[in-house]
């Protein structure tokens, strides 16, 4: 093999970048293990004093817990968030912003209902209560829905048209933060709408940095450019203010609020919220200064620019408070507003950040509307500014469209030798001094940032402004779905399956043969975890499904290749002529194979999201590094092993393979009729069960309930799974809610269909029998209503667009796929064999599930877990027909004047060591996980188990049969022409 050093070269390289990331979770599951032994609250104490420390080179343990491969949400747990939307904002911005006092009381009264309504409605009916004569029309006809509504506009068509901005409002909200949280990292987050007042549910696994993800999900991304003052301007104003405000004598009417700690110290009934100190009438200067001053907590005097005075962070809240009370007395001038930079400063001498921020002189309007807006942005991306001598300053970088560039352009010519600010959603996040004219509408924003909040910046900016703020209302942290007993059961399943596995190759193709495809299946697994470390992405069950793929496709590469070697070898070869004829002849397969199914996952990373895109990167990364162990890796051992002559009595058989399948002759094409039966007679069956029974969908699909329910001591998930399980129809899926172990959440789709108070109390009594037991305390039917924390009823997350966008995705990849098979192969009758082999295995699973699910003993639900197993299954499907049309073409070269009837039986024949060697192995990992890796994995293994059953089948029976029956046609066709 030529070029064996810079295989090596990348081989080792490779191997040492996957050591190095792959290191991080051994590092950081020491420290967690010595945590877990020294109990809970010691544990926790322990590992937050150790998150500074350094721990290995030179990371330290919270820089170590970024570098490790995380566990999805269903495996290891995470961030679980409920996120509501501001639906009072939107209702007083589309009337205008009225100021009648009874739309103000609804609008509260709306917010704080606890009904499941809609809020439309919920606000209407309050409204009407307070002012029964009032018109919508009159009140709406002058905000945002003007153009749409006049007075002789009735009032089911101005609900109807609240109704439609406030849907769009959440569809909005809800598309900007799956394209934030898409963006943010890989990972597999699940967001669902819940019925009601525009609530959001969002879980995210493996989350490092809760904080700055709660930023990055209630960041309304509002952008503004103003113009600005210097400190000297606005010295006279700011020197006097804190006398002028004492001078006030404040009326009892206008209380000024102060933070609850600053009277904390005097008043013991003090409540940890704000508070609202309210001075007494024609209060003497002495008796407010007792109070609050401003100049005792703002440094006035600026660092230059733009910044007129220095606070601690701390003080922050009550100097907003006094000068919220200066604007409302009209202390300040009007186009003169106070705000905070985005972050403390750093220390000059250190470089660290203090605690000390910046106040900055905005120049604004009557109006409030910015100098020029963030609306003109076009596009964003996080870099680095390479320009400061001896720094590399991290920066986002802005393109505006032409109105914008031009606004831009005349701006900045007129505030030359001034600051402009950059104020993001009420923070300056920078404000630079122009020095000329920009134009072309390319700028950027600095402001101190780290590489990370760059990214943040530039995602929030890049996946637009929501209509209206969301704000957190729950949060949780979460536990895994699963279960550490089922995963460890999972664990132990695979690894014993991968030890069988190791044991056949060697009984099929010898001792030294199969311990190189052992090793090589190791490595591989190595590679993959290694560059998924690196790429800092989570694990999840569907991303299983890409290794278990993976696996396969390594382990069919080597069988391929074995099978090459026995074949040149049986031809009377040489060893070393066998084995590089046997790679040589074998390489085609494998690459057109990985390269195809490669195809697919790009397509489903690009188009797809959530568990699709976690699958479709594991997917990918599995494939590559299966390339270079069975391609490279291996024949450079082999050919190492041939020059000691270590191999010389090595024939790649056993006695148990030695005269298995050596020279077969089934008629394939010959049976080709009777092979159509099975798939056309299920696929028939499948589509009347589909519309009589239907499929089992889960609660992704069809929506369901969510309950978290509280308990007065530690309970077991899988206990609770089993016996909750039978009352609900196997329908559900339980999670753990924090770190104490006594709060669980359970989502299930039972009577989905049904709604009223009477099914709730149905459902209510289904929990109360199936939950009642694991209570230290038995507590009566009537009072286990206040260990239900809260119940939600939820819309179905896979929205009729989601849903339509995965069809596309699967569809495209079957295309490119076909496309990629008729350039490789030039021959149109292959692209439209390997298509329909793959969509009718694909569909015989499906109608399998359609016939099956009320009669197996386990679930059979589809869910997001079983797309990603019918993902998986089209890999592997298109994989196996990909090598049989190699060896057809190889055939057809070799022998061009054969009948291709005799031709591709050959080919079929001469292959099916292969194909039913790579089944059986598959088969063989999927039988030990699917009966003993735990209940909640069988529908996801059953799946797969039957991909590959049906995708062997189609591969012989009809991927085949299809492409000779169409080329027969063609030639045919030629030849009467």
């Amino acid at each position: 093999m030529q070029n064996k050093g810079f295989v090596t070269f990348v081989t080792v390289s490779l191997a040492l970048i996957c050591a190095f990331y792959l290191s991080f979770s051994l590092i950081t599951n020491h420290y967690d293990g010595k945590a877990e032994k020294m109990g809970e609250v010691a544990g926790k104490a322990y590992l937050d004093s150790m998150a500074n420390e350094k721990v290995f080179l030179g990371y330290t343990l919270k820089e170590a817990r970024k570098q490790q491969i995380g566990l999805g949400l269903d495996l290891k747990g995470g961030m679980n968030v409920i996120l509501k939307l501001n639906a009072g904002d939107l209702v007083k911005s589309l009337a205008g912003n009225t100021d009648d006092p009874n739309f103000q009381k609804a609008i509260q009264a709306a917010s704080k209902s606890t009904s499941q309504g809609n809020y439309i409605d919920q606000f209407v009916a309050e409204y009407k209560k307070l002012s029964p004569g009032v018109n919508l029309a009159v009140v709406f006809g002058s905000g945002d829905l003007r153009d749409q509504i006049n007075p002789s506009t009735t009032e089911d068509k101005v609900i109807e048209l609240l109704k439609e901005k406030y849907n769009s409002a959440v569809e909005a909200s809800f598309n900007v933060l799956s394209t934030r949280i898409d963006r943010f990292g890989v990972v597999a987050p699940n967001l669902q709408r819940l019925e009601g007042q525009g609530r959001i549910l969002v879980e995210l696994p493996g989350v490092k940095d809760p904080e700055r993800v709660r930023e990055l999900l209630q960041r309304s991304a509002n952008l503004q450019f103003w113009r600005t003052y210097t400190f000297d301007e606005v010295a006279n104003d700011l020197a006097g203010l804190s006398d002028r405000l004492l001078a006030l004598g404040a009326p009892a009417a206008r209380p000024i609020p102060v933070a609850a700690d600053s009277v904390a110290a005097n008043d013991s009934t003090a409540h940890d919220s704000a508070a609202l100190v309210a001075p007494a009438p024609a209060a003497a200067p002495s008796q407010l200064a007792s109070i609050d001053t401003l100049a005792k907590y703002l440094q006035l005097g600026g660092r230059g620019g733009a910044t007129v005075g220095l606070a601690q962070d701390r003080d922050r809240n009550k100097i907003d408070s006094l000068l919220a009370l200066a604007t409302e007395y009209h202390l300040l001038p009007e186009d003169l507003t106070l705000l905070w930079g985005a972050k403390p400063i750093q220390d000059p001498k250190t470089r660290k950040l203090t605690n000390i921020y910046e106040l900055y002189a905005i120049r604004t309007n009557r109006s409030m509307k910015p100098d020029l807006s963030g609306d003109v942005v076009t596009s964003a991306k996080a870099d680095v500014d390479h320009n400061r001598l001896g720094s590399a300053e991290p920066q986002v970088s802005m393109s505006m469209n032409q109105e914008g560039a031009q606004i831009w352009a005349r701006l900045t010519k007129e505030s030359i030798g001034r600051s402009i600010a950059i104020v993001l959603d009420g923070v300056v996040y920078s404000a630079p001094n122009v020095n000329n004219e920009i134009t072309g509408g390319n700028s950027s924003i600095t402001g101190n940032f780290t590489i990370e909040e760059a990214n943040d910046l530039a995602n929030v900016l890049n996946s637009g402004k929501m209509e209206t703020s969301v704000v957190i209302e729950q949060e949780n942290v979460v536990g895994p779905t699963l279960g550490k007993a089922s995963i460890q059961a999972g664990i132990i399943s695979f690894a014993i399956a991968l030890v069988l596995l190791m044991v056949y190759m060697c009984l099929a193709y010898g001792f030294i043969p199969g311990m190189i495809a052992n090793l090589a299946l190791i490595v591989n697994s190595f590679f993959t975890l290694g560059i998924l470390a690196s790429f800092n992405a989570v694990l999840t069950l569907s991303g299983i499904a890409g290794l278990v793929l993976t696996l396969g496709m390594a382990v069919d590469a080597n069988v391929l290749i074995n099978e090459r070697i026995k074949e040149e070898l049986r031809n009377g070869k040489g060893m070393t002529r066998a084995i590089a004829d046997g790679y040589g002849n074998a390489f085609s397969a494998i690459f057109d194979s990985n390269l195809t199914t490669i195809i697919t996952g790009v397509v489903l990373f690009y188009f797809g999201a959530g568990p699709i895109r976690g699958f479709a990167t594991t997917l990918i990364i599995g494939l590559i590094s299966s390339f270079i162990t069975a391609v490279f890796l291996t024949r450079m051992v082999f050919e190492a092993l041939d020059k000691r002559h270590k191999l010389d009595n090595v024939t790649y058989t056993t006695a148990m393979t030695k005269n298995l399948l050596v020279n077969p002759t089934y008629n394939f094409l010959g049976a080709r009729t009777k092979g159509y039966l099975l798939p056309i007679v299920l696929i028939i069956a499948g589509l009347v069960g589909f519309f009589t029974v239907g499929l089992n969908n889960g609660i992704e699909f069809s929506g369901g309930r969510n309950y978290i329910i509280k308990f007065d001591q530690k309970v077991d998930n899988q206990q609770v799974r089993e016996k909750l399980a039978p009352q609900l129809d196997q329908k559900l899926v339980l999670t753990a809610i924090g770190t104490e172990g006594d709060q669980i959440r359970v989502s299930t789709n039972y009577l989905i269909e049904d709604s009223g108070e009477a099914v709730e109390d149905q459902i209510k009594d289904k929990l109360y029998q199936g939950l009642n037991s694991f209570y230290k305390t038995t507590p009566s039917k009537a009072d286990f209503d206040s260990y239900i924390v809260s119940s939600q009823k939820v819309s179905a997350s896979m929205s009729n667009d989601i849903k339509t966008q995965a069809l596309i995705a699967v569809g495209l990849s079957l295309l490119f796929m076909a496309i990629y098979i008729l350039i490789r192969f030039r021959n149109v009758a292959f692209s439209i064999g390997a298509f329909a082999s793959v969509t009718v295995t694909t569909l015989m699973i499906i109608a399998i599930y359609v016939l099956c699910w009320k009669v197996m003993p386990f679930t059979m639900e589809v869910d997001q877990n079983f797309i990603a197993a019918l993902l998986a299954i089209i890999g592997y499907a298109i994989n196996d027909v990909v090598i049989v049309f190699d060896r057809i073409r190889e055939e057809v070269g070799n022998h061009p004047q054969a009948d291709r009837f005799q031709v591709i039986n050959g080919a079929l024949n001469s292959t099916l060591s292969r194909t039913l060697n790579t089944s059986f192995t598959t088969l063989l990992v999927m039988l030990i996980v699917f009966a003993f890796g735990g209940a909640t994995m069988r529908s996801f293994t059953f799946a797969i188990l039957l991909g590959v059953i049906f995708g062997t089948y189609c591969t012989l029976f009809v991927a085949t049969p299809i492409a000779y029956e169409i080329a027969k046609r063609r030639s045919l066709k030629a030849a009467a022409k």
